[in-house]
C-alpha cells in the first residue's frame, strides 16, 4: 500500500500527528535529535503527540520508556548495597544454611570465606533442597553433603557495567547472580536477574512481596503514612479526591505505583514527589533501587473534600 491509498489519506488530525510523530521517531533513532538521552527524547515525543499514543495503555507506555531507560542505567544504579546483602560462609552447616534461606526469603546467596570481600561462589536454594532430600549423595545421605559440594560459580562485574551488557552476560553464562566489585576487589553490592527484569516490567510480585505493609496510618488531619502496596482507592476515600487524574494514570492500582508514575522512575528514599493536580505530596520513607516500601502522604491544602 502506498502513501496515496484511501486508507492512508482518509485520516486527518491524528494522521498529521502520527506523521509528525514518525518524523520525530526517525530523528531520534537516527541520532539527529540534538542533545539529551533517547529516553528523554521519546518522553518529549509522547508528551507532544498524546493523541497518537492514545491507544497505548499506561502499562505499555511505561514498558516502552522503561526499556529505553534500561539501556542507559549502570549496575550501581540498581544493585543491592553491601549492607543489605544476605550471604553465608563456605563452612556453614546444612541445617544453618536452610535456616538462613528461610529467614532471608531469597533463592540465591553469595558464599564467602572470612569476609564479604572474598566471595567464592553462590548457592541456590534448589540445590539445598536436593541435598537435604539426599539427591546429591544417594550413598552417603544428606548428612555427608556440604556447602562446598553444592556451590555454583558467580559472576563478578564492575559498578560501571551497563545493564544490557550484564543481562547478555547472564544469559550467556546462565549465572543469574552477579557480585559487584570495586576497583580494589571489594564487594560493593549484588544484582540478580530479577533485578534486571524488574527495571523493564516493573515489580515482580511473589508470596513474600504480598506480605508487605498495606496499611494506612493517620498521623494528623493532613498527614498519613502508608505502605506502598496500599490500594489507591483506599487513599482516595481518606483524602476525598480522585487521584488517577489523567489517562496515563488510569491503570494504576497501588499508591507506590502512583508515586512511581508521577516521578517517571523509582524515587530515592527521602525524595518528595508532588501530585499538583490534587494538592498532595508523597515523601519516600523507605525504598530500595527496585521498589518503594513506605510513603508519607501530605495534603498540601485546599484540595481535601469532606463531603
Amino acid at each position: 500500500m502506498n502513501d496515496n491509498s484511501p486508507a492512508s489519506s482518509s485520516t486527518t488530525g491524528d494522521g498529521e500527528s502520527s506523521s509528525s510523530l514518525l518524523t520525530w521517531l526517525k530523528r531520534i533513532f537516527s541520532g539527529r535529535n540534538g542533545e539529551g538521552s533517547l529516553r528523554e527524547s521519546l518522553e518529549e515525543v509522547i508528551g507532544e503527540h498524546e493523541s497518537a499514543f492514545r491507544d497505548i495503555g499506561a502499562e505499555q507506555r511505561a514498558l516502552l520508556l522503561n526499556t529505553l531507560a534500561f539501556a542507559e542505567k549502570r549496575v550501581d544504579d540498581i544493585m543491592i548495597p553491601r549492607a543489605d546483602i544476605v550471604a553465608v560462609e563456605i563452612d556453614t552447616a546444612m541445617p544453618e544454611l536452610v535456616k538462613t534461606f528461610c529467614n532471608a526469603a531469597v533463592s540465591r546467596m553469595p558464599v564467602y570465606r572470612g569476609t564479604l570481600d572474598d566471595v567464592l561462589a553462590m548457592v541456590h536454594i534448589k540445590d539445598v533442597f536436593r541435598a537435604v532430600a539426599g539427591c546429591e549423595s544417594p550413598e552417603g545421605g544428606a548428612a555427608s553433603v556440604t556447602l562446598e559440594d553444592i556451590k555454583r560459580p558467580v559472576l563478578f562485574v564492575p559498578p560501571s557495567m551497563r545493564l544490557p551488557d550484564l543481562l547478555v552476560k547472564m544469559r550467556a553464562t546462565r549465572l543469574h547472580l552477579a557480585v559487584v566489585v570495586d576497583e580494589y576487589g571489594g564487594t560493593d553490592g549484588l544484582v540478580t536477574i530479577e533485578d534486571l527484569v524488574e527495571q523493564i516490567v516493573g515489580e515482580i510480585e511473589d508470596e513474600h512481596d504480598l506480605e508487605e505493609d498495606t496499611e494506612l496510618r493517620t498521623i494528623d488531619e493532613n498527614t498519613f503514612e502508608a505502605g506502598a502496596r496500599l490500594e489507591v482507592a483506599e487513599l482516595e476515600q481518606v483524602v476525598g479526591v480522585p487521584l488517577l487524574t489523567s489517562e496515563h494514570l488510569a491503570d494504576i492500582d497501588t499508591v507506590g505505583g502512583l508515586v512511581v508514575a508521577l516521578a517517571g522512575r523509582v524515587p530515592h528514599k527521602g525524595e518528595v514527589v508532588h501530585h499538583d493536580a490534587v494538592g498532595l505530596s508523597f515523601k519516600v520513607l523507605d525504598a530500595d533501587p527496585r521498589r518503594l516500601r513506605k510513603i508519607l502522604i501530605r495534603i498540601d491544602g485546599g484540595h481535601r473534600s469532606d463531603g
